[in-house]
């Protein structure tokens, strides 16, 4: 369940860009994560699979956090909190809570699969550095009216879509940011 986002106008995103902060989702919530547990449950028993307190426990691990990840960073993040859990586990319930709609999963150009939220949040979407991966969300209403218009044109009842612009981010404090780049190959 995505939530319709509010307008940004461009100052606004432009502002939001330089100050290094870009993004849309709401802070995490008891509500959500409560609402996407009774999901979690009902799914689970639809599909007669067993109710784990693993897979409540990644399901609370997600929902506690505010950002994209992938399997090995939420595996991470779950050990050094001392949960029980195996790779494995962390990559069933994955695929799980994807399947129930919890979760959704981005391939970003060719790097590991990253996962987010989706329960709760409001629709979004994706800016990608191609030179230090960062992954920025944006939000403009102009693009669920495209989406509403292109479907309206075609007679096309469209459920959802995935927008995302790739570039590189102007960030001279980027952490990833590959260094000895074109600037020295031109000085010399």
């Amino acid at each position: 369940m995505y939530l319709h986002c509010s307008f940004f106008n461009l100052q606004s995103i432009s502002e939001l860009i330089v100050n290094k902060f870009f993004s849309i989702m709401p802070e995490a919530s008891a509500s959500n994560f409560e609402a996407a547990k009774k999901i979690l449950t009902a799914y689970i028993e639809s599909k007669g699979l067993r109710k784990t307190p693993e897979r409540f426990a990644i399901l609370e691990e997600i929902y506690s956090r505010n950002d994209h990840f992938d399997v090995d960073e939420l595996y991470i993040s779950m050990k050094n909190k001392k949960y029980r859990v195996s790779r494995a586990t962390v990559y069933n319930t994955l695929d799980v809570l994807v399947e129930c709609d919890l979760v959704t999963r981005h391939q970003f150009g060719k790097n590991l699969a990253q996962y987010e939220k989706s329960y709760g949040t409001k629709q979004h979407d994706h800016l990608i550095c191609t030179e230090c991966q960062k992954v920025l969300e944006f939000c403009d209403p102009r693009i669920q009216s495209i989406q509403s218009m292109v479907g309206e044109m075609l007679q096309f009842k469209v459920a959802h879509h995935s927008l995302i612009f790739y570039g590189n981010c102007n960030r001279d404090n980027c952490e990833n940011k590959k260094s000895g780049g074109d600037e020295e190959l031109l000085a010399s």
